[in-house]
């Protein structure tokens, strides 16, 4: 029976995939049990790690950094990449909004902390694990404990017992925050979901309105002609001639009065690009389709799955010219995009072609068009830009005087953003499934969350029993009350939508157990983007403030 007993509290490879595999396993069952309603998911994971490393399920802790920090890493560059081509286009729309009450987040919990010091007495060392831990943040724990040591030459073992302890309810009482307000503000799924469906239409989706032509100053120009005139993008795909005639335009195409136009273009140019040309006329798709003589132009969405393809300019393909189609807009991670010369695409954009059906089929044989291409992950991508992130993590931004880093998270965040944006200029194919993305996501949160249970377990309730308690307490007034503060202010005063505020809160927190959770209830990525668009600043101030913390106390 040793090796059974070897198997469960010894210290080889097999005793550590399976107490991995325990903690992860009962901690998903337990996150299905709901209680009023109500259910912290993949969070149990880390209590059932507690529970189990208490109980002499242990791990070297060698071991234990490397899984909890692969994880973090899987989870945060999943979740970049996935984010990456809307992360840019939010941050205009919003994003600083979102920064400065992300900001505002961390100054208020380095002010709560340091109101506790002052009426508690607890010890500054002591006091910024505990917000470490509260605001769930293991890269300011470690810049803590690396600046007290460098600047007094011990190390306090008070910072990891604080971070420790504070940490379990650190992460529910992000998720409690959300809960919160959910309820006391009158939350309405129902609500929410018709205006991120209304904003999505508006923000992502191109507009098609078929207008007459009546614009004498520019009677029998060419459609090339015409663009060069008005500073927009628009595409005409068709355009109905008097004698109630259907033809597909291109740039050669000759626009004369009393001709009727199909023009798609983003619904912010919409109003401008029919005064220019002339008048709204009604007329719907299926007119269009059923208008054309002998049906002799289709319509039809076209996946880009051959990597040749990838970074390629719309231009050098000729596309228009050797097969007589046109491309009138492409969706790229649910984005419409109107196309231009210049435009360059990337595997995985959906291409809507319009053309005679013979130049449509040898299109689609240009541009792939095979879903099963696409469900071959591209891990030379994944690999190499968590490398680069690796690297980006590593280097010391400022020195206070110890190097401040982005760290092992925000590091790969930041270029997994990159990549997905502008990964095609450098010939990368930055598309996954939405299903390996899943399973990335959710592999590394499930072996951080692990790791980190199993590595608090150690101590815990010894800390607690021997006045770490209080601790605990501390660290719930840390979480909650930035929380609420800027949460509610978010919400009542700024109308944000409640999805995009659950990703604000996690972000702010640096705290992927949060926001699984909120992916959980949203069942949509905008908590994952307003998530991206804070943590890298977030990221740098938890480092710096908890630093700032230990120097200025000593």
């Amino acid at each position: 029976m040793d090796w059974l007993i070897n198997l469960f509290v010894g210290d080889g490879i097999a005793h550590v995939v399976l107490t991995f595999s325990l903690v992860i396993t009962f901690g998903i069952l337990l996150g299905k049990v709901k209680i009023a309603g109500v259910s912290l998911g993949i969070t149990w994971i880390l209590f059932v790690g507690i529970i189990l490393s208490h109980f002499g399920m242990k791990v070297d802790k060698e071991v234990l950094h490397f899984v909890k920090e692969f994880g973090l890493i899987l989870f945060v560059f999943s979740i970049g990449l996935q984010v990456g081509p809307g992360f840019f286009s939010s941050f205009k729309k919003g994003g600083m909004q979102l920064v400065a009450c992300a900001t505002a987040i961390v100054f208020l919990g380095a002010l709560t902390a340091y109101g506790i010091h002052v009426v508690t007495g607890t010890d500054i060392p002591t006091m910024v694990g505990v917000l470490s831990g509260a605001v769930t943040n293991t890269p300011g724990l470690g810049a803590a404990q690396q600046a007290y040591a460098d600047a007094s030459g011990i190390n306090d073992p008070n910072i990891a017992l604080g971070y420790a302890v504070a940490y379990p309810l650190g992460v529910v009482g992000i998720i409690i925050s959300m809960i919160f307000i959910r309820y006391a503000l009158r939350v309405n799924f129902s609500k929410e979901d018709e205006e991120l469906k209304a904003l999505s239409e508006e923000n992502k989706l191109a507009d098609k309105v078929s207008v007459a032509f009546n614009n004498k100053m520019l009677d029998g120009r060419t459609i090339s002609n015409i663009r060069n005139l008005i500073n927009r993008q628009f595409v005409i795909s068709r355009v109905m001639h008097e004698d109630d005639s259907i033809t597909m335009a291109d740039a050669e195409t000759t626009i004369h009065l009393g001709d009727k136009m199909w023009i798609v273009c983003q619904p912010e140019d919409t109003e401008a690009i029919v005064a220019f040309f002339g008048q709204k006329v009604d007329m719907t798709d299926e007119d269009w389709e059923t208008n054309t003589p002998g049906a002799q132009l289709i319509s039809r969405r076209i996946l880009i799955t051959k990597s040749s393809i990838n970074s390629k300019r719309l231009a050098d393909l000729r596309l228009r010219t050797k097969y007589g189609i046109n491309i009138t807009r492409i969706n790229r991670a649910g984005l419409d995009l109107i196309p231009y010369p210049g435009l360059e695409l990337q595997v995985g954009d959906r291409v809507m072609v319009v053309g005679p059906a013979d130049g449509v089929n040898k299109v689609a044989d240009v541009l792939g068009n095979s879903l099963k291409k696409l469900n071959h992950p591209n891990l030379v991508t994944i690999f190499v830009g968590i490398a680069l992130g690796v690297i980006l993590g590593s280097i010391p931004l400022l020195n206070v005087p110890q190097p401040v880093k982005l760290g092992l998270a925000g590091g790969p965040l930041i270029v997994a953003l990159l990549i997905g944006r502008f990964g095609t200029h450098f010939h990368l194919v930055t598309y996954t499934t939405m299903s390996a993305n899943l399973m990335l996501r959710e592999v590394g949160i499930a072996l951080f969350l692990a790791a980190v249970g199993i590595g608090a377990g150690d101590g815990f309730i010894d800390a607690i029993m021997n006045g770490g308690y209080r601790w605990i307490g501390y660290g719930a007034i840390i979480t909650i009350v930035p929380l609420l503060i800027v949460g509610i202010v978010a919400r009542v005063w700024l109308k944000m939508n409640y999805y995009t505020l659950m990703g604000l809160m996690s972000g702010a927190m640096t705290d992927p157990p949060a926001l699984a959770y909120a992916n959980g209830v949203a069942g949509n990525d905008m908590p994952a983007v307003g998530y991206s668009t804070v943590y890298p600043v977030v990221m740098f101030l938890r480092v710096l403030t908890a630093q700032i913390f230990i120097l200025f106390a000593l």
